[in-house]
């Protein structure tokens, strides 16, 4: 690998690569840097090929581990693109000697917004009907409004907090469940904090805001899902392994749940497209921090963090 790449830039992440903002931002401070420009899924060797003689490097949904930094003595920073920190082990980062640039929240209003239109998707049955007018069958559909229903956020971090904010017009009774006491937000909101299955009993609309790691791995699992009321909705644009996929697909085929909303699965893309076929399943693939406003500011926030690094343990 030539010298004067040591001092560049790398960036793994596509969405990255191919926004013409974000190019420019890091041509300016890196004018060697190089592009995912293929557009290429990396991992394993193909990750470790692309990186191979960097000391810095932007990722996103790469998988970072062990397995691929002992193969990168040259990486010192990592700036991560987006707000989830699960593709990245961050004890071998430590290990390795390698630093880390991320901030929270960065596309809080992205996914936020994204939450309300799914939720009032679901609530008029709009995916139904636009699927019964594609077969030519032309009837009013009845639904439900989100004003004045009870809207329950599990995990009130950046973006629970934003979800909180945009819902006031509706007048909804808000529930919320986080292992954090936000009692100050909670108070000055009127937000309702609540224990996980009561929150379930109680809610018409459920949205998961949750990292994912041991803790919440299929927290929403059978058990939990046979809390929900029958007309329910559930919505989840947080991480796929949240809720057990096997499960959700009998409560729906039971008729036990009024709609889903999936922006995310366990492996991606899905390899079972039952979900796809559901007349009250909303799909999408991944595009709750997808805006154009929101890839910038994850993006430049990556950038940034390459000059003010954080070490690993830190973020744990």
């Amino acid at each position: 690998m030539e010298k004067n790449k040591l001092t560049s830039l790398a960036v793994a992440s596509r969405s990255f690569s191919k926004n013409a903002l974000l190019r420019e931002a890091v041509l300016n401070e890196y004018p060697n840097a190089k592009f995912n420009d293929e557009g290429l899924s990396l991992s394993g060797e193909s990750l470790i090929e692309f990186l191979d003689g960097y000391e810095k490097a932007i990722t996103a949904l790469e998988v970072i581990d062990n397995s691929i930094l002992s193969h990168l003595p040259d990486l010192k920073v990592i700036g991560k693109y987006g707000v989830g920190l699960d593709m990245i082990d961050l004890n071998s980062l430590h290990s390795h000697g390698v630093k880390i640039g991320w901030k929270s929240g960065v596309n809080k209003r992205s996914v936020s917004e994204l939450v309300v239109s799914f939720a009032t998707a679901l609530l008029h049955r709009s995916v139904f009907a636009n699927m019964e007018v594609r077969e030519g069958h032309w009837y009013q559909v009845n639904g439900r409004q989100l004003s004045e229903s009870t809207v329950g956020i599990i995990g009130c971090g950046h973006i629970g907090k934003d979800l909180v904010k945009l819902l006031r017009p509706y007048n909804c009774t808000i529930l919320a469940h986080d292992i954090l006491d936000f009692k100050e937000f909670y108070e000055e909101n009127n937000v309702i904090p609540m224990a996980l299955e009561q929150l379930l009993q109680e809610s018409d609309v459920i949205t998961l805001h949750l990292p994912l790691d041991s803790s919440t791995k299929n927290i929403i699992n059978k058990e939990r899902l046979q809390m929900l009321k029958k007309n329910a909705v559930l919505i989840n644009l947080a991480r796929g392994g949240l809720i057990d996929e096997q499960a959700l697909k009998e409560i729906i085929l039971e008729k036990k749940i009024g709609g889903v909303a999936l922006d995310v699965f366990e492996i991606e893309p899905p390899v079972d497209n039952m979900f796809s076929s559901m007349d009250n399943v909303l799909i999408t693939p991944h595009i709750g921090g997808s805006t154009e406003e929101a890839i910038v500011a994850m993006g430049m926030a990556a950038l940034k963090g390459l000059k003010n690094p954080r070490e690993p343990l830190e973020l744990i």
